[in-house]
């Protein structure tokens, strides 16, 4: 934290213009070695100043100088954004000569980590800082910007106020029993608070489980026997030919992904080898991925022939997904059906004919209707968005429901504060009051280096 940190903030390439921030206390210092215009040290915060780049008297590139000053700034430390024009030779010599006027080259992550430890953010906000520059829908950005600027924060908070006033209650009555003119915590006050911060936790729970798909997308397989149809649904649902599509058995020997959007959700989509007994060593391996695969999908696309009875694969495949999230596609729709209806009792099904566009878009609607997608737009962004938060969430949650269990018991009230308080700890850890170093390198780690 001692040190003055430098890095290029924009992407690597040519463009029309390159940043190179600076963020430490020897900010200004180092800058002003190699720059030739206004005294940096003098000009008011938050201005941009006119000069050029210097190498002694070799004139490195002509830039515009962003100078903000301490407190006011993203790390809270003095910071000096170089603005000069893009290309790699000109922003690698500039990022070269701060590097060699006594920057440090910044890690991943580390102005925003810097920000994090100055108190200018905290974790959830962090976490919305890289969802936001992941963010590849609108939907995602919508709930990254609420985390970004707080959202999360001031809800948690809320929940710790509670539980802060509740321990506060408790703690007096223990150590000043002798007083009678202070408020008697009883059980029915304790259940009272914790009560409403059961449902307001269990709620925040189940939405975030709702809501997890903005982030991370639905993990979509498409299984079948061979020459079934799977890679022609994968090219209809793409509209463009990502698949080889052959008559040849075994032509997908191995997964072929690609991405759509279904009102602002992401699908990638995994098409697979086509499944059967099969004595070809590279085809065998195809076969063994895409039974793996079933296993971590969030939903399973089953591709039958309509026009055929159902084979030994077919069932197969069929009993290996009955308790996954499923669409049975009946494809070739234009034919004459001969499937058995009686083997696909219970199972979402729906049918398409890849000759033509007929059935698609009746997938995509099927899609919509199992995950909810056109009620999934709402309001309020505010939920938890990766597992770290999800799990301490659950964790405080786990220490309400045995502090609620204590007080119907008539459990001693220093043993039901125990549970109080790993609560509003592990609140805490959500938006990082308390941390360990190995959570923050975690964190940070995933950002790009001059965030």
């Amino acid at each position: 934290m001692e040190d003055t940190i430098a890095a290029i903030s924009t992407a690597l390439g040519v463009g029309a213009i390159s940043i190179v921030r600076v963020s430490g206390p020897d900010s200004l210092d180092i800058v002003s070695k190699m720059f030739k215009g206004p005294d940096l040290k003098k000009v008011n915060t938050h201005t941009i100043n006119y000069g050029h780049i210097v190498d002694g008297d070799e004139i490195i590139d002509e830039v515009l100088v962003s100078v903000m000053k301490a407190p006011n700034t993203y790390t809270r430390e003095d910071i000096v954004e170089i603005n000069c024009h893009g290309g790699i030779s000109t922003t690698n010599k500039v990022l070269e000569l701060l590097l060699t006027n006594g920057a440090r080259l910044a890690e991943r992550g580390e102005f925003t980590k810097r920000a994090f430890l100055n108190g200018r953010i905290d974790l959830t906000e962090s976490e919305g800082i890289l969802d936001l520059i992941d963010s590849k829908s609108d939907l995602e950005r919508r709930v990254a910007i609420q985390n970004e600027t707080g959202g999360l924060h001031r809800l948690i908070e809320k929940y710790r106020d509670k539980l802060k006033d509740v321990i506060s209650h408790i703690e007096v009555n223990i150590d000043y029993p002798e007083y009678y003119d202070i408020e008697v915590v009883d059980d029915k006050k304790i259940n009272d608070n914790i009560d409403y911060l059961i449902d307001e936790l269990k709620k925040l729970i189940k939405e975030s489980e709702g809501k997890r798909i903005i982030k991370t997308g639905i993990r979509t397989i498409i299984v079948g026997r061979p020459n079934v149809g799977k890679s022609s649904i994968l090219n209809k649902l793409l509209n463009y030919d990502k698949a080889i599509v052959t008559d040849i058995e075994g032509t997908t020997r191995d997964t072929v992904e690609g991405e759509i959007y279904i009102d602002g959700v992401h699908l990638n989509i995994i098409d697979t080898a086509g499944i059967r007994k099969t004595d070809n060593v590279v085809e065998k391996i195809g076969v063994e991925k895409s039974l793996s695969l079933i296993d971590s999908a969030d939903l399973v696309l089953v591709v039958l022939n309509s026009n055929e009875p159902l084979t030994k694969e077919d069932k197969k495949i069929l009993e290996k997904t009955k308790d996954k999230t499923s669409i049975v596609v009946l494809n070739k729709s234009d034919l004459e059906s001969h499937i058995e209806k009686d083997y696909l009792k219970g199972r979402e099904i729906t049918k398409t004919n890849t000759i033509d566009d007929n059935g698609i878009d009746t997938l995509k609607e099927k899609i919509k209707e199992m995950f909810n997608l056109d009620k999934i737009e709402t309001v309020d962004y505010t939920y938890l968005t990766n597992s770290r938060t999800m799990s301490l969430a659950k964790s405080a949650l786990k220490s309400l429901e045995s502090a609620k269990k204590g007080a119907q018991t008539n459990t001693p009230i220093d043993l039901i504060e125990i549970d109080i308080k790993d609560a509003f700890d592990k609140l805490g850890e959500i938006i990082g009051v308390t941390y360990t170093d190995e959570i923050i390198d975690n964190l940070f780690k995933n950002f790009c280096v001059g965030k």
